[in-house]
Protein backbone atom coordinates (compact mmCIF):
# COMPACT_ATOMS: atom_id res chain seq x y z
CA UNK A 1 0.00 0.00 0.00
CA UNK A 2 1.51 3.34 -1.06
CA UNK A 3 2.05 5.92 1.66
CA UNK A 4 0.12 9.23 1.57
CA UNK A 5 1.66 12.35 0.05
CA UNK A 6 3.54 14.68 2.37
CA UNK A 7 1.90 17.98 3.28
CA UNK A 8 5.18 19.65 4.18
CA UNK A 9 8.83 18.99 3.42
CA UNK A 10 10.73 17.32 6.29
CA UNK A 11 14.27 18.45 7.16
CA UNK A 12 15.55 15.03 6.09
CA UNK A 13 14.99 16.15 2.48
CA UNK A 14 17.94 18.48 2.09
CA UNK A 15 18.96 17.64 -1.47
CA UNK A 16 17.18 16.63 -4.67
CA UNK A 17 18.32 13.00 -4.41
CA UNK A 18 16.66 12.71 -0.99
CA UNK A 19 13.26 12.61 -2.69
CA UNK A 20 13.86 9.26 -4.38
CA UNK A 21 13.15 6.89 -1.45
CA UNK A 22 10.15 8.98 -0.39
CA UNK A 23 8.74 8.77 -3.92
CA UNK A 24 9.17 5.02 -4.16
CA UNK A 25 7.13 4.53 -0.99
CA UNK A 26 4.30 6.59 -2.48
CA UNK A 27 3.96 4.92 -5.86
CA UNK A 28 2.92 1.52 -7.12
CA UNK A 29 5.68 -0.84 -8.27
CA UNK A 30 4.38 -0.51 -11.82
CA UNK A 31 4.41 3.30 -11.82
CA UNK A 32 7.85 3.31 -10.21
CA UNK A 33 9.21 0.99 -12.90
CA UNK A 34 7.89 3.30 -15.62
CA UNK A 35 9.09 6.62 -14.19
CA UNK A 36 12.38 5.54 -12.59
CA UNK A 37 13.53 2.87 -15.02
CA UNK A 38 15.66 2.94 -18.13
CA UNK A 39 16.34 0.72 -21.11
CA UNK A 40 17.78 -2.81 -20.92
CA UNK A 41 20.58 -2.97 -18.31
CA UNK A 42 20.22 0.76 -17.55
CA UNK A 43 23.89 1.48 -18.29
CA UNK A 44 23.15 4.85 -19.92
CA UNK A 45 20.79 5.76 -17.10
CA UNK A 46 23.55 5.16 -14.55
CA UNK A 47 26.27 6.82 -16.63
CA UNK A 48 24.27 10.04 -17.02
CA UNK A 49 24.77 10.49 -13.30
CA UNK A 50 28.28 9.02 -13.00
CA UNK A 51 29.63 11.30 -15.73
CA UNK A 52 28.76 14.41 -13.72
CA UNK A 53 30.46 12.89 -10.68
CA UNK A 54 33.67 12.40 -12.68
CA UNK A 55 33.93 16.13 -13.42
CA UNK A 56 35.64 18.43 -10.94
CA UNK A 57 35.32 22.20 -10.56
CA UNK A 58 38.03 24.85 -10.25
CA UNK A 59 37.34 27.21 -7.36
CA UNK A 60 38.27 30.89 -7.54
CA UNK A 61 38.64 33.39 -4.69
CA UNK A 62 38.29 37.13 -4.19
CA UNK A 63 36.26 37.64 -7.36
CA UNK A 64 33.94 40.63 -7.81
CA UNK A 65 30.43 39.16 -7.68
CA UNK A 66 28.48 42.39 -7.39
CA UNK A 67 25.28 42.49 -9.44
CA UNK A 68 25.24 38.72 -9.83
CA UNK A 69 22.19 36.92 -11.23
CA UNK A 70 21.06 33.77 -13.03
CA UNK A 71 18.85 35.39 -15.67
CA UNK A 72 18.81 34.32 -19.29
CA UNK A 73 16.84 35.03 -22.45
CA UNK A 74 15.92 32.38 -25.03
CA UNK A 75 13.83 33.00 -28.16
CA UNK A 76 12.80 36.40 -26.81
CA UNK A 77 11.54 34.83 -23.57
CA UNK A 78 12.96 35.83 -20.18
CA UNK A 79 13.74 33.24 -17.54
CA UNK A 80 14.84 33.78 -13.94
CA UNK A 81 17.23 30.83 -14.07
CA UNK A 82 18.40 28.13 -16.52
CA UNK A 83 16.46 25.19 -15.02
CA UNK A 84 13.53 23.81 -17.03
CA UNK A 85 11.10 21.01 -16.24
CA UNK A 86 11.64 18.33 -18.89
CA UNK A 87 8.74 16.69 -20.71
CA UNK A 88 7.60 13.67 -18.70
CA UNK A 89 4.58 11.63 -19.79
CA UNK A 90 1.67 10.49 -17.65
CA UNK A 91 2.42 12.53 -14.54
CA UNK A 92 -0.81 11.35 -12.93
CA UNK A 93 1.13 8.14 -12.29
CA UNK A 94 3.01 10.17 -9.68
CA UNK A 95 0.25 12.42 -8.31
CA UNK A 96 -3.50 12.77 -8.90
CA UNK A 97 -3.07 16.37 -10.09
CA UNK A 98 -0.33 15.38 -12.52
CA UNK A 99 0.95 18.13 -14.78
CA UNK A 100 -1.28 20.74 -13.11
CA UNK A 101 0.77 20.44 -9.92
CA UNK A 102 4.03 20.65 -11.88
CA UNK A 103 3.03 23.77 -13.79
CA UNK A 104 1.91 25.42 -10.56
CA UNK A 105 5.37 24.86 -9.11
CA UNK A 106 7.12 25.98 -12.30
CA UNK A 107 5.10 29.20 -12.27
CA UNK A 108 5.89 29.88 -8.61
CA UNK A 109 9.64 29.44 -9.20
CA UNK A 110 9.85 31.14 -12.61
CA UNK A 111 10.89 27.95 -14.39
CA UNK A 112 10.17 27.08 -17.99
CA UNK A 113 8.23 23.85 -18.44
CA UNK A 114 8.11 21.55 -21.46
CA UNK A 115 4.76 19.74 -21.63
CA UNK A 116 4.73 16.22 -23.04
CA UNK A 117 2.56 15.17 -25.97
CA UNK A 118 1.70 12.24 -23.70
CA UNK A 119 0.65 14.42 -20.78
CA UNK A 120 -2.19 13.03 -18.67
CA UNK A 121 -3.88 16.48 -18.58
CA UNK A 122 -5.14 18.46 -21.58
CA UNK A 123 -2.53 20.88 -22.90
CA UNK A 124 -5.03 23.75 -22.72
CA UNK A 125 -5.73 23.12 -19.03
CA UNK A 126 -2.00 23.14 -18.26
CA UNK A 127 -1.56 26.41 -20.16
CA UNK A 128 -4.46 28.00 -18.30
CA UNK A 129 -2.57 27.45 -15.01
CA UNK A 130 0.81 28.68 -16.27
CA UNK A 131 2.42 31.92 -15.17
CA UNK A 132 5.79 31.11 -16.77
CA UNK A 133 6.68 30.25 -20.37
CA UNK A 134 5.54 26.86 -21.64
CA UNK A 135 7.02 24.86 -24.50
CA UNK A 136 5.25 21.88 -26.09
CA UNK A 137 7.07 18.61 -26.67
CA UNK A 138 5.97 16.98 -29.91
CA UNK A 139 6.20 13.57 -31.51
CA UNK A 140 5.44 13.63 -35.24
CA UNK A 141 2.67 11.05 -35.36
CA UNK A 142 1.96 8.75 -38.32
CA UNK A 143 -1.29 10.74 -38.60
CA UNK A 144 0.27 13.94 -39.93
CA UNK A 145 -3.09 15.74 -40.09
CA UNK A 146 -3.61 15.05 -36.38
CA UNK A 147 -0.05 16.23 -35.67
CA UNK A 148 -0.71 19.52 -37.45
CA UNK A 149 -3.92 19.99 -35.45
CA UNK A 150 -2.00 19.31 -32.24
CA UNK A 151 0.51 22.04 -33.16
CA UNK A 152 -2.33 24.48 -33.77
CA UNK A 153 -3.81 23.62 -30.37
CA UNK A 154 -0.48 24.35 -28.70
CA UNK A 155 -0.13 27.64 -30.52
CA UNK A 156 -3.68 28.70 -29.62
CA UNK A 157 -3.09 27.83 -25.97
CA UNK A 158 -0.03 30.09 -25.82
CA UNK A 159 2.88 27.68 -25.93
CA UNK A 160 5.99 29.56 -27.03
CA UNK A 161 8.17 26.87 -28.63
CA UNK A 162 7.99 23.32 -29.97
CA UNK A 163 10.38 20.64 -28.73
CA UNK A 164 10.48 17.81 -31.27
CA UNK A 165 11.72 14.55 -29.78
CA UNK A 166 13.73 12.76 -32.48
CA UNK A 167 15.46 9.91 -30.68
CA UNK A 168 12.53 7.56 -30.04
CA UNK A 169 10.96 6.30 -33.28
CA UNK A 170 10.37 3.14 -31.22
CA UNK A 171 10.41 2.51 -27.48
CA UNK A 172 13.56 1.17 -25.92
CA UNK A 173 13.72 -2.33 -24.46
CA UNK A 174 12.52 -1.55 -20.93
CA UNK A 175 13.00 -4.73 -18.96
CA UNK A 176 12.21 -3.14 -15.62
CA UNK A 177 8.73 -2.23 -16.87
CA UNK A 178 8.26 -5.72 -18.30
CA UNK A 179 9.19 -7.39 -15.03
CA UNK A 180 6.79 -5.14 -13.12
CA UNK A 181 3.96 -5.81 -15.57
CA UNK A 182 3.51 -2.11 -16.30
CA UNK A 183 0.26 -0.95 -17.88
CA UNK A 184 -1.46 2.41 -17.60
CA UNK A 185 -4.05 2.31 -14.81
CA UNK A 186 -7.63 3.44 -15.27
CA UNK A 187 -7.89 7.21 -15.45
CA UNK A 188 -4.39 7.77 -16.85
CA UNK A 189 -3.98 8.21 -20.60
CA UNK A 190 -2.42 10.44 -23.24
CA UNK A 191 -5.45 12.70 -23.32
CA UNK A 192 -4.04 14.99 -26.00
CA UNK A 193 -3.90 12.08 -28.46
CA UNK A 194 -7.59 11.26 -28.26
CA UNK A 195 -9.11 10.98 -31.74
CA UNK A 196 -5.87 10.21 -33.53
CA UNK A 197 -6.18 7.66 -36.30
CA UNK A 198 -4.30 4.44 -35.44
CA UNK A 199 -1.42 3.30 -37.59
CA UNK A 200 -2.77 1.34 -40.52
CA UNK A 201 -2.07 -2.37 -40.27
CA UNK A 202 0.14 -3.73 -43.03
CA UNK A 203 1.41 -7.13 -44.00
CA UNK A 204 4.24 -8.44 -41.87
CA UNK A 205 7.75 -7.88 -43.27
CA UNK A 206 8.82 -10.62 -45.66
CA UNK A 207 12.41 -10.56 -44.43
CA UNK A 208 11.61 -12.24 -41.12
CA UNK A 209 12.30 -9.08 -39.09
CA UNK A 210 10.20 -8.19 -36.08
CA UNK A 211 10.57 -4.43 -36.55
CA UNK A 212 12.70 -3.51 -39.56
CA UNK A 213 10.68 -3.22 -42.73
CA UNK A 214 7.43 -2.97 -40.79
CA UNK A 215 4.74 -0.26 -40.67
CA UNK A 216 5.97 1.51 -37.53
CA UNK A 217 9.37 2.46 -38.94
CA UNK A 218 7.89 3.11 -42.37
CA UNK A 219 5.79 5.88 -40.79
CA UNK A 220 8.58 7.23 -38.56
CA UNK A 221 9.73 10.79 -39.29
CA UNK A 222 12.97 11.53 -41.13
CA UNK A 223 15.01 14.65 -41.80
CA UNK A 224 12.70 15.38 -44.72
CA UNK A 225 9.78 15.81 -42.32
CA UNK A 226 11.45 18.84 -40.75
CA UNK A 227 10.57 20.83 -43.87
CA UNK A 228 6.92 19.86 -43.37
CA UNK A 229 7.10 20.74 -39.67
CA UNK A 230 8.66 24.13 -40.38
CA UNK A 231 5.71 24.89 -42.67
CA UNK A 232 3.22 24.12 -39.89
CA UNK A 233 4.34 26.72 -37.35
CA UNK A 234 6.10 30.00 -36.74
CA UNK A 235 7.14 28.91 -33.26
CA UNK A 236 10.81 28.18 -32.55
CA UNK A 237 11.56 24.47 -33.01
CA UNK A 238 14.12 22.66 -30.86
CA UNK A 239 15.25 19.11 -31.62
CA UNK A 240 15.53 16.93 -28.51
CA UNK A 241 17.73 13.86 -28.72
CA UNK A 242 20.87 15.20 -30.41
CA UNK A 243 23.91 13.14 -29.45
CA UNK A 244 26.50 13.96 -32.12
CA UNK A 245 28.06 16.92 -33.81
CA UNK A 246 27.02 15.53 -37.19
CA UNK A 247 23.34 15.51 -36.23
CA UNK A 248 23.70 19.00 -34.75
CA UNK A 249 25.08 20.27 -38.06
CA UNK A 250 22.27 18.61 -40.02
CA UNK A 251 19.64 20.04 -37.69
CA UNK A 252 20.94 23.57 -38.09
CA UNK A 253 21.12 23.12 -41.85
CA UNK A 254 17.45 22.15 -41.71
CA UNK A 255 16.63 25.48 -40.06
CA UNK A 256 16.04 24.28 -36.51
CA UNK A 257 16.10 27.00 -33.86
CA UNK A 258 17.61 25.09 -30.94
CA UNK A 259 18.99 21.72 -29.86
CA UNK A 260 18.72 19.57 -26.75
CA UNK A 261 21.48 17.09 -25.99
CA UNK A 262 19.58 14.11 -24.60
CA UNK A 263 19.69 10.31 -24.55
CA UNK A 264 16.04 10.22 -23.44
CA UNK A 265 17.05 9.72 -19.83
CA UNK A 266 18.60 6.38 -20.73
CA UNK A 267 15.19 5.07 -21.82
CA UNK A 268 15.78 4.29 -25.52
CA UNK A 269 19.11 2.74 -26.60
CA UNK A 270 21.12 1.42 -23.68
CA UNK A 271 24.85 1.93 -24.11
CA UNK A 272 24.65 5.48 -25.36
CA UNK A 273 27.20 7.77 -23.70
CA UNK A 274 26.26 10.19 -20.95
CA UNK A 275 24.90 13.47 -22.24
CA UNK A 276 27.46 15.61 -20.41
CA UNK A 277 30.23 13.61 -22.15
CA UNK A 278 28.67 14.30 -25.56
CA UNK A 279 27.96 17.99 -24.87
CA UNK A 280 31.43 19.36 -25.83
CA UNK A 281 31.24 17.73 -29.28
CA UNK A 282 27.78 19.16 -29.94
CA UNK A 283 28.74 22.57 -28.58
CA UNK A 284 31.76 22.66 -30.89
CA UNK A 285 29.47 22.01 -33.85
CA UNK A 286 26.91 24.59 -32.78
CA UNK A 287 29.42 27.38 -32.06
CA UNK A 288 26.73 29.45 -30.34
CA UNK A 289 24.58 29.71 -33.48
CA UNK A 290 21.44 28.36 -31.76
CA UNK A 291 20.51 27.80 -28.10
CA UNK A 292 21.80 24.51 -26.74
CA UNK A 293 20.22 22.70 -23.80
CA UNK A 294 21.00 19.44 -22.00
CA UNK A 295 19.18 16.88 -19.88
CA UNK A 296 20.15 13.64 -18.18
CA UNK A 297 21.67 13.01 -14.76
CA UNK A 298 21.39 16.45 -13.16
CA UNK A 299 20.93 16.19 -9.40
CA UNK A 300 22.88 19.19 -8.09
CA UNK A 301 23.25 22.87 -8.85
CA UNK A 302 26.94 22.15 -9.42
CA UNK A 303 25.86 19.78 -12.22
CA UNK A 304 24.07 22.68 -13.87
CA UNK A 305 27.25 24.77 -13.60
CA UNK A 306 29.22 21.96 -15.25
CA UNK A 307 26.75 21.76 -18.13
CA UNK A 308 26.83 25.52 -18.69
CA UNK A 309 30.63 25.48 -18.54
CA UNK A 310 30.77 22.87 -21.31
CA UNK A 311 28.48 24.73 -23.67
CA UNK A 312 24.83 24.45 -22.60
CA UNK A 313 22.67 27.55 -22.27
CA UNK A 314 20.19 25.83 -19.95
CA UNK A 315 19.29 22.41 -18.60
CA UNK A 316 16.20 20.28 -18.12
CA UNK A 317 15.45 18.00 -15.17
CA UNK A 318 13.03 15.08 -15.32
CA UNK A 319 13.09 12.36 -12.68
CA UNK A 320 14.09 14.75 -9.85
CA UNK A 321 10.92 16.78 -10.10
CA UNK A 322 8.71 13.75 -10.80
CA UNK A 323 9.99 12.08 -7.63
CA UNK A 324 9.21 15.29 -5.73
CA UNK A 325 5.78 15.39 -7.37
CA UNK A 326 5.12 11.84 -6.16
CA UNK A 327 6.27 12.78 -2.67
CA UNK A 328 4.57 16.09 -2.03
CA UNK A 329 2.84 17.42 -5.16
CA UNK A 330 3.41 21.00 -6.20
CA UNK A 331 5.33 21.94 -3.06
CA UNK A 332 7.79 19.15 -3.73
CA UNK A 333 8.39 20.25 -7.33
CA UNK A 334 8.85 23.85 -6.19
CA UNK A 335 11.31 22.69 -3.54
CA UNK A 336 13.40 20.82 -6.13
CA UNK A 337 13.60 23.94 -8.30
CA UNK A 338 14.53 26.05 -5.29
CA UNK A 339 17.24 23.61 -4.21
CA UNK A 340 18.81 23.47 -7.66
CA UNK A 341 18.78 27.23 -8.09
CA UNK A 342 20.27 27.81 -4.64
CA UNK A 343 23.00 25.26 -5.24
CA UNK A 344 23.75 26.76 -8.66
CA UNK A 345 24.20 30.20 -7.12
CA UNK A 346 26.54 28.81 -4.45
CA UNK A 347 28.58 27.00 -7.11
CA UNK A 348 28.74 30.15 -9.23
CA UNK A 349 29.93 32.24 -6.31
CA UNK A 350 32.64 29.76 -5.34
CA UNK A 351 33.94 29.50 -8.91
CA UNK A 352 33.95 33.28 -9.37
CA UNK A 353 31.02 33.53 -11.80
CA UNK A 354 28.68 36.47 -11.23
CA UNK A 355 26.28 35.60 -14.07
CA UNK A 356 25.65 32.91 -16.65
CA UNK A 357 27.72 34.66 -19.32
CA UNK A 358 30.82 34.39 -17.13
CA UNK A 359 30.55 30.59 -16.83
CA UNK A 360 32.93 28.86 -19.23
CA UNK A 361 35.42 26.00 -19.55
CA UNK A 362 37.67 27.69 -17.00
CA UNK A 363 35.47 26.43 -14.15
CA UNK A 364 36.19 22.78 -15.03
CA UNK A 365 39.31 21.47 -13.28
CA UNK A 366 41.69 19.44 -15.40
CA UNK A 367 44.87 17.91 -14.07
CA UNK A 368 48.09 19.30 -15.51
CA UNK A 369 49.88 16.03 -14.69
CA UNK A 370 50.64 13.66 -17.55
Amino acid sequence: MALPKLQQIPPTIAAVADYEPYARERMSEQAWAYLAGGAADELSLADNRAAFERLRLRGRVLQDLSGGNTRLRLFGQDFAHPVFLAPVAYQKLAHPEGELASVLAASALGAGMVVSTQASVELEAIAAQAQAPLWFQLYIQPDREFTAALIRRAESAGYQALVLTVDAPVNGVRNREQRAGFALPAGVEAVNLRGMRPLQAQAEPHNGSLLLGGPLLAAAPTWADLTWLREQTRLPILLKGIMSGADAEQAMAAGMDGLIVSNHGGRTLDGLPATIDVLPEVAAAVQGRVPLLLDGGIRRGSDILKALALGADAVLVGRPYVFALATAGAIGVAHVLQLLRAELEVAMALTGCADLASIGPQVIWRSTLR
